[in-house]
């Protein structure tokens, strides 16, 4: 076993989040699917971009911060007091400054690869309504450009656990460094865990997605739709059957209903955290999984566990952004869960 310096290292997209409230009528003038991520050009990112900058003139300003699924999980493992790596590329542009330092402002150390990209800084607008729901327009830029080089080996081998978002499947270099970064960590004794990202992402890569469990994977993290599609089971209960059948760690989140952890024949069923009034649900995938893995490598059991995640999913959805607010580590203590 290498010297672990880091919890967790999290190898994702790294893309800035602009985040604006607006109503059912915006989405509808703009063209925007409710609820769901669309992949967007450049050209439609700065049209978009100009519509909520002067949609929010009448309202409150936009939120503008480091994102990407697995770098929102990394600020959360932080926040608990979890030291962690996150392998992402931007660009040497305006808002590849805006996400470096936002990942230094956590104390997250952020890798940006060795290679050079002509694409810009990944940006996501997000469109949040009253109902909380978010509207996610994703333009990828230089995000999807990380290749095997940028990954260091001898620094990701320093995780006890490596975080991967399925994401990374759509782009074939991704995967590419996804798998090197497997081998390094799995090398060093360290353990795997995969986020499935987003039922259409499961769709597109389910047989690669089994065979990642079947080999390298340790640790599942999926909302019921995505294990749904992942384990084609039309039941919530056939989802938990498959995933004791797998027999690796199974985070399954459920929104309201709160989360079910399966590892082999026990299945720990966790109430959702309490949350005064919903106002974004940005992120409240990937602060679970940072309560999780922040437990996960500092010896608590499963269940408690799945509380952690609760609790660091709970506190993102009570604010706009997909990362925590209050320290998490202080509202864990007061819970009495570290």
């Amino acid at each position: 076993m290498t010297d672990q310096q880091y919890d967790v290292a999290g190898l994702g997209n790294a893309i800035v989040d602009v985040i604006a409230s607006v109503d059912d009528r915006f989405l509808l003038t703009h063209g925007i699917a409710k609820g769901g991520m669309t992949l967007i050009d450049e050209f439609r990112a700065k049209e978009l971009q100009k519509a909520l900058t002067d949609h929010q003139q009448t309202m409150s300003a936009l939120h503008e911060v480091a994102g990407g699924s697995a770098a929102n999980t990394m600020a959360g493992l932080a926040s608990l007091g979890g030291t962690g790596l996150f392998l992402g590329k931007v660009a040497d542009d305006r808002l590849g400054k805006v996400f470096g330092d936002s990942m230094a402002a956590t104390g997250v150390r952020f890798h940006n690869g060795v290679r050079k990209t002509s694409a810009s800084t990944a940006t996501s607008m997000i469109a949040v309504t009253p109902d909380g729901q978010r509207s996610m327009n994703t333009f990828l830029g230089a995000c999807r450009e990380i290749v095997s080089e940028d990954v260091d080996e001898k620094e990701v081998a320093r995780a006890r656990i490596l975080y991967i978002e399925g994401y990374l499947w759509d782009e074939e270099s991704a995967k590419q460094a996804s798998r090197k970064a497997i081998a390094a960590v799995k090398g060093a004794g360290g353990r795997i865990a995969l986020t499935l990202s987003d039922a259409f992402c499961v769709g597109r890569f389910r047989d690669e997605f089994l065979q990642l469990l079947d080999k390298d994977v340790n640790i599942l993290f999926a909302n019921e739709g995505e294990a749904k599609a992942l384990f084609e089971a039309e039941d919530f209960a056939d989802v938990v059957k498959a995933a004791q059948k797998w027999g690796g760690i199974a985070a399954l989140t459920r929104s309201a209903k709160g989360c079910v952890v399966v590892e082999d024949g026990v299945v720990h069923e966790i109430a959702a955290a309490p949350v005064a009034k919903v106002i974004d649900t940005t992120g409240a995938g990937d602060q679970f999984a940072a309560g999780f893995l922040y437990g996960l490598t500092h010896g608590k059991g499963l269940a408690d566990c799945g509380r952690l995640g609760a609790l660091a999913a709970a506190e993102v959805i009570s604010h706009y952004g997909a990362r925590p607010e209050k320290s998490l580590k202080e509202l864990a203590a007061k819970a009495g869960l570290i």
